[in-house]
Formats: C-alpha cells, structure tokens, sequence
C-alpha cells in the first residue's frame, strides 16, 4: 500500500472513496492493519478504557498516547497515524502546540483535539507551526462529565445548527479531518456536505467520508458492552486479518455501517 497522507485522504473524499480508521496501541496490531490496507489509525485516549480500565478517558496523559504512537508507528510505516490529544492538554495555544509536538515527535502525522468553534486559537497555532489538526464533535469523551454521560449529541435542530457552525470554524482554522462521534446520521451527512475536509464517522451513519472504530469492538472483546454503533466483524470473520478485512471491505461497499448502527 502506498503512504497515506492528508492529501490522499482528501483526494478520497473528492472521489467518493471511503476511509477506513480503526485505533490502535500496539506495533503488532498497528502492523495488522496496514497489511490489511487500513488507510488510517488512531492512538486514542479510549486507552484509558479499553487498556487501562478506567471508566472514561480522563486519566490518560501525554506521555501515555507518546508512548503507544511510537509502538504503533514502528509497526505501521505508511499508515497515516493520528494521536489524541489528552484532556487539557490543549486548553490555550502554548499548551497545545508544546504538548502536539511531542506526539509528533514520537511518530504522529496529526493530532486529535475534541471540541467546537472555542478551539479556533489552538488549532491555528498548530497549523501555523507545521502540526496537522484533526477536530472531533458530537460525543466528545473528554467531556462526559459535562453531558452526564455518553449520550448521543446533536438531536435538537439548536444543537444540530452549532454542531455545523463548528465544523465550518474547524476547518476556517485549519483543521484538515473531522471526526464525527454519535450524533444523527442526517446531521453528519449535513457537516459532510458543508466542509470539505475529509470527515471520519462513528456511530454517525453511512454518509460521512469514512469510518473508525475502537479495535476491541471490532472483535468483540470490549469491556462492558459493545455499541450500539459498532459490530462483532471477528464473529463472521474467523481470524484477526480476515475480521479487519471484512470491515475494510464493508465499509468501502457501503454494507457498514447498517441501519441498526444509526442513530436518529
């Protein structure tokens, strides 16, 4: 597979082609997935659930997401690799640009931030600084604390009308992806249409430029529970390879994700 950059990705996006993401910690799974053709992988702070055994992700720390970037960067050579940004690890545009520096530094091609038109600063620092800017809306984890809970975002025609605002400054501010995390699938297609920058959906319907999702769910082996908006592909599959090529293909056919993986 030849390296996958942000031109690449926006090129898909011009041509229709879907963009497959799915998270990764490791150098033996990030090694997995290029093989398989995944075009991107994200070192999300979902470790501190799904590695960490927290009940959100608001412990993990900048150091933490360094670490794993650098494990999954050696495994996966060509594969475009973004990092989380860490709860308050980018609340003003010192802070995020000395903070995306490092995770750059360990291997990144972009770093993610959650939040809305508030971010404008920060991601123009890093653009300006040469730091690649992915933004996140919708359920952002980071703030669960906030909406009390992991609930779905986006539902009021109010809250649905920002979430589009938001998106346009994103990429005003030199976002260059967005990711789009539990919110109706109408809406996303809506923020799809209106930017174009790439946009990566979770549980965000079949309309958005691609898809991610966290590797555990993939195979099933999450703790607690599994998504509403995520699907067992080992179940089918047999085999690790056999379950990422599955959801490669499924998403790029348009099969995944279904209707009973939207919400309203």
């Amino acid at each position: 597979m030849a390296k996958i950059t942000v031109s690449k990705l926006k090129k898909m996006k011009q041509e229709g082609e879907k963009i497959t993401s799915l998270t990764a910690y490791d150098a033996s799974f990030s090694s997995l997935f290029e093989q398989q053709g995944i075009h991107a992988l994200l070192v999300g702070d979902s470790m501190g659930m799904v590695l960490q055994g927290g009940s959100d992700t608001l412990a993990v720390t900048n150091q933490d997401i360094a670490y794993h970037t650098r494990c999954v960067r050696a495994g996966a050579k060509d594969t475009f690799v973004i990092a989380d940004m860490p709860f308050m690890t980018y609340s003003n545009p010192a802070d995020a640009c000395h903070n995306a520096a490092e995770l750059m530094r360990a291997g990144a091609n972009m770093v993610k931030l959650e939040g809305g038109e508030w971010l404008y600063p920060a991601i123009e620092s890093l653009t300006q600084q040469g730091i690649p800017v992915c933004g996140h809306l919708g359920l952002t984890p980071q703030s669960v604390h906030v909406f009390g809970g992991f609930k779905i975002q986006g539902r009021t025609n109010e809250a649905a009308e920002k979430m589009i605002h938001d998106a346009k400054a994103l990429e005003a501010a030199g976002a260059q992806l967005l990711v789009l995390e539990c919110i109706p699938s109408e809406l996303a297609k809506a923020i799809t249409e209106a930017v174009s920058i790439p946009t990566i959906g979770i549980g965000a319907g079949k309309d958005t430029d691609g898809q991610i999702l966290v590797m555990h769910d993939l195979v099933g082996i999450s703790a607690g529970y599994i998504p509403k908006f995520s699907k067992n592909f080992l179940l089918e599959a047999g085999s690790m390879p056999e379950a990422v090529k599955k959801y490669i293909d499924d998403v790029q056919s348009g099969q995944f994700p279904a209707p009973e993986h939207e919400f309203n």
